[in-house]
């Protein structure tokens, strides 16, 4: 069927097809075909399918930034950037600062826009995030963690930040229904509880963040109460508990205490 030219309508369209932002979708495929009938044709059909609108048009805002995403490549979500946010406040402007799992970049470049002074790195296993992170102008790393990044940062860091994969696994069947045509479960799956990598995490931030550093990390659910016992014991302190206006738990803030 022939894909409707003004807003309106095309809004309609996929507001039928079951897209919650109907209207700002329309204006973003609209705006990306620049008048070209066609084009626009190819692209709606595109998210029609369930393709991630930020692989169309290929660009998603975050924290006030554009952010280039290439096709393969993580989104970054709307419900990540209060993390991001907390960690630019725990950043000194001439710190350092690490990214865990990047995807895009879209983490580290907040950091780097509101602290150019600082050194950002960051690192992520998949290379088609590394070429779109890099792109974006960040220092990335390909690997796991924290194993490829320069160990002249051990010691020095002062927030280490990450979107870890956290859902459960046998909750990746309750994702929305398209994901995994297009996303990988790389991204998502965290293990039986959905804490194995941020347990990973939390023990080895302690050999890069300095005492007094800060780390922050994306989670959900009763994974914050899971996660106690591990940080009292690797010597983190104020934990707090990151929430949305909901009430949903977004993820955790904690700071690396002092050795006694």
């Amino acid at each position: 069927m022939p894909i409707p030219d003004d807003l309106e309508a095309l809004a309609a369209l996929l507001s039928g097809a079951g897209f919650v932002a109907a209207e700002e979708e329309a204006e973003e495929l609209h705006a990306c075909a620049a008048g070209d009938v066609e084009l626009l044709d190819s692209l709606v059909g595109r998210r029609l399918t369930g393709e991630p609108l930020a692989w169309i048009t290929g660009r998603v805002s975050f924290c006030g930034s554009e952010i280039r995403v290439d096709p393969g490549v993580y989104v970054p979500r709307w419900h990540s950037e209060p993390l991001a946010r907390r960690a630019v406040k725990r950043l000194p402007s001439n710190g350092a600062a690490i990214d865990l799992c990047t995807g895009s970049g879209a983490m580290a470049k907040t950091l780097i826009m509101d602290h150019p002074g600082a050194r950002v790195v960051a690192s992520d296993v998949d290379e088609r995030a590394v070429a779109c992170a890099t792109a974006n102008g960040v220092e990335v790393y390909r690997g796991d963690l924290f194993a490829p990044l320069p160990r002249t940062l051990e010691g020095r860091v002062d927030v280490v930040v990450g979107v870890v994969p956290y859902v459960p696994t046998p909750e990746l069947p309750l994702l929305q229904r398209d994901t995994f045509t297009f996303e990988s479960s790389l991204s998502y799956d965290g293990g039986r509880d959905g804490t194995e990598i941020l347990r990973r995490v939390l023990t080895d931030s302690p050999l890069f963040l300095r005492r007094g550093g800060a780390l922050l990390l994306e989670l959900g659910g009763e994974q914050a109460d899971a996660l106690g016992d591990d940080l009292a014991r690797l010597g983190y302190v104020d934990v707090t508990v990151l929430v949305d206006e909901d009430s949903d738990v977004r993820g955790i803030e904690a700071t690396l205490g002092e050795q006694h």
